[in-house]
């Protein structure tokens, strides 16, 4: 079946204001596949000021904006963090959560994941859960029991049934701005390997699940990526912050 394909920018720690502006200028001239849905991620300081450039420029619907963490707590005294109601008040849909950067340096537990899956989803965000394996882990073949280690505790969270709003994206750590990917039959390998893993729970929640592939995703390797049958799309990350490129990986996305 056709499935919805999403390209989501992940910005990390980079931007400006003016990567803003003229970031939302190029992707109004994007001719996008049908069925085909961008977001992009910027820090946390340029999240308004995206949602408003997009507004003042009518950017087309196909087009979101999400955010790269939240705290699991609807309010209170946590300093620094940002909550559900402050991304929507901005106009944030998703919500990226779980990434290996989180998940090393900030030591979050795939448990804690869960909980902010689940915090997402209760405020009606559309959570982009990362999953993926070191290369220690890829090289001694534990791939599948690491992708399933971080995958059970969302399911045991929130229930299979939610995850027809989830988004997944699989981001091997070792290819994760080093320049180094996952050959397409590897990563296809991989996202069918995830399909299947939640087919046993639910097959009708997994056929129609979005599956993205992050991980040194370029204008050059996209299209081969997208074409394999389970890659639904990707997370891209240095290539996010040139427009140029950036273009070219949307376009080459197909529902």
């Amino acid at each position: 079946m056709n499935r919805r394909a999403i390209v989501a920018a992940n910005w990390k720690m980079n931007g400006s204001l003016a990567l803003v502006n003229s970031m939302v200028s190029e992707l109004n001239n994007v001719t996008l596949n049908e069925n085909v849905e961008v977001v992009v991620c910027p820090s946390f300081p340029y999240l308004a000021a995206f949602s408003l450039a997009s507004a003042y420029a009518s950017l087309a619907e196909a087009f979101s904006l999400g955010a790269q963490n939240l705290n699991e707590h609807t309010k209170g005294a946590f300093t620094g963090e940002i909550s559900t109601s402050m991304l929507q008040e901005v106009g944030v849909n998703y919500v990226i959560l779980g990434h290996s950067e989180r998940r090393s340096i900030y030591n979050e537990s795939s448990s804690l994941v869960a909980h902010k899956v689940k915090t997402a989803l209760d405020a009606g965000l559309k959570p982009i859960l990362c999953i993926g394996e070191s290369e220690d882990e890829r090289v001694a073949e534990q791939t599948e029991t690491v992708l399933a280690a971080q995958l059970q505790p969302v399911i045991d969270e929130i229930g299979i049934e939610r995850f027809t709003d989830v988004v997944i994206a699989y981001e091997p750590v070792w290819a994760i701005g080093t320049g180094k990917t996952a050959s397409p039959e590897m990563a296809q390998a991989t996202h069918q390997f995830i399909r299947e893993f939640i087919a046993k729970v639910d097959e009708n929640v997994a056929v129609k699940l979005p599956l993205l592939y992050g991980g040194s995703v370029n204008a050059t390797n996209c299209e081969e990526l997208f074409a394999q049958a389970d890659i639904d799309g990707g997370l891209i990350g240095g290539a996010s912050l040139k427009a140029d490129e950036f273009k070219v990986i949307c376009s080459a996305a197909k529902g």
